[in-house]
């Protein structure tokens, strides 16, 4: 019997066999300066300042409440941003941000491609930050290949030790950073110091440390290439309109050297402007060459057309041989025809459109919504009583929410069944017969309700009422509807 071969390879016709896995080739960006790098440089600043230095932001909300601007506070089951307190109830806020960040993500895609990928990931941003730390530690592309294939000695020793160090300080502090959002951060910071946070702080900044230090020190590109959906996902949603980084063949072909070029037109023949000096692959943090059309491993992060047009600038050629196009306009330039650009287009009127209706919906409820609320089950048994007298009566369970700062009192009443009155159990009632209920602030208080009908009232099974809460001070209401039970006729 034939033996299986390994799980790693595949028979051929022929008995030839191929492997599965690539082994990895390490990539050794190299530094590169221009319009695109400078915009990489700018997005990181503000990405990563945002990120170490906002929970430190203070924010005044009055007594009684935290004055942290952007706080996770899982104990009190709210989410603080800023002028903004979004309860438990509330969750639908976070639908409505999944929403929106989806479509900014397709919106971009349509535009210019990977965008979200190139600049402003969170794989890209700090895989960029780490590899400026190795820069500055052990130099540039060829000063690090160089390192790679000496033997070690106290000089390599020192030059790695130093660069791990600083990654796993910047790690340390990423973890660090993240887990102060769920807590007053000055005072984490301090008991993190002391050894007094608690266990569950220090575990997540371990694992959160060890995760950026393994994806952004180690794995960088793979995280991108095998492990991230979003390069098939967004390669299903492009379309010949949207931009891409891309090397314009009609113009840089056939490539050769600068001699070989010269020597090419003297003889009347054809030249393309690329004189194959390989830049653009040595600055790509992928490894890639872009001459070779689209591929799933660019994150069209730009850096090659910085790349290319320094080189075009030093021969005299035009810059843009690299340059963000569609693939619509090879073929108007190679019909001779204009350059044409749609980003205006069904598609990215759809989506904007719908980022402006999502975003109107959320902010038309956040700036209309009420801080007192109400809730309320009707008990499951017995679902009525009739009384002597022949009036009836329902049991409900109410759990009144204040989500303001200070105490409430809320007057309680029912509509739908004439003459009809509530009664909370141990709470008196006031003037109008409205039992009169105090709420602590930012809380919620549960109470006993107790709804009557009057005798010889004419009742179906099921007939619908409304609970009606008002501030007593404020005048601020709220209902919620449920229905009340009788007898059959």
């Amino acid at each position: 019997m034939k033996p299986m071969p390994p799980a790693d390879t595949q028979d051929l016709q022929g008995g030839s066999e191929i492997q599965l896995y690539a082994k990895r080739k390490k990539v050794y960006p190299q530094s590169v300066s221009g319009t695109f790098r400078n915009i990489k440089w700018t997005i990181m600043a503000l990405t990563l300042g945002v990120y170490y230095l906002l929970p430190f932001v203070r924010w005044d909300r009055g007594p009684n409440a935290p004055d942290q601007a952007v706080l996770i506070d899982f104990p009190a089951r709210r989410f603080y941003f800023f002028f903004i307190e979004i309860w438990p109830q509330e969750v639908y806020y976070l639908t409505g941000l999944l929403i929106l960040a989806a479509m900014a993500l397709f919106l971009m895609n349509a535009v210019a491609g990977r965008l979200w990928c190139g600049y402003m990931c969170p794989q890209t941003v700090w895989t960029d930050l780490f590899y400026a730390v190795e820069r500055l530690v052990e130099g540039d592309r060829r000063d690090r290949i160089k390192l790679d294939k000496e033997g070690w000695s106290l000089h390599k020793l020192g030059e790695r030790v130093a660069k791990h160090g600083l990654w796993l300080l910047i790690a340390w502090w990423t973890g660090g950073a993240w887990v102060l959002y769920f807590a007053d951060a000055p005072t984490l910071v301090k008991n993190l110091a002391t050894g007094t946070a608690p266990f569950s702080a220090y575990l997540w900044i371990g694992i959160l440390t060890a995760t950026t230090y393994v994806f952004a020190g180690h794995m960088r590109e793979q995280v991108c290439t095998y492990m991230c959906p979003w390069p098939r996902i967004q390669a299903a949603l492009t379309d010949e309109w949207a931009l891409n980084v891309t090397y314009r063949t009609d113009r840089g072909e056939p490539r050769m050297s600068l001699k070989q070029a010269q020597k090419a037109e003297a003889l009347g023949e054809r030249a393309g402007d690329c004189i194959d000096c390989l830049q653009c692959v040595a600055v790509c943090p992928t490894g890639i060459d872009i001459r070779d059309g689209a591929q799933l491993e660019c994150i069209q992060c730009g850096l090659c057309i910085d790349a290319c047009d320094t080189v075009m600038d030093k021969v005299g050629r035009p810059r843009g041989l690299i340059a963000y196009d569609n693939d619509m306009n090879r073929l108007h330039r190679e019909a001779g025809e204009p350059e044409v650009y749609k980003p205006i287009r069904s598609r990215t009127i759809i989506y904007a459109g719908i980022i402006v209706l999502v975003s109107a919906i959320m902010a038309f409820a956040l700036f209309n919504r009420t801080t007192a609320g109400i809730a309320v089950i009707h008990d499951r048994n017995p679902l009525f009583v009739t009384l002597q007298d022949g009036s009836i009566r329902n049991g409900f369970t109410a759990r009144l929410i204040n989500k303001e700062l200070v105490q409430r009192h809320y007057a309680i009443w029912v509509e739908g069944i004439e003459g009809a009155r509530v009664e909370a159990v141990g709470i008196p009632p006031d003037l109008k017969g409205h039992p009169i209920v105090s709420v602590r602030p930012d809380t919620t208080q549960e109470v006993r309700l107790l709804v009557y009908a009057p005798a010889g009232t004419e009742l179906d099974e099921s007939t619908p009422i409304t609970f009606m809460i008002e501030d007593v001070k404020t005048g601020e209401r709220d209902s919620v509807n449920d229905n009340f039970k009788a007898p059959a006729r």
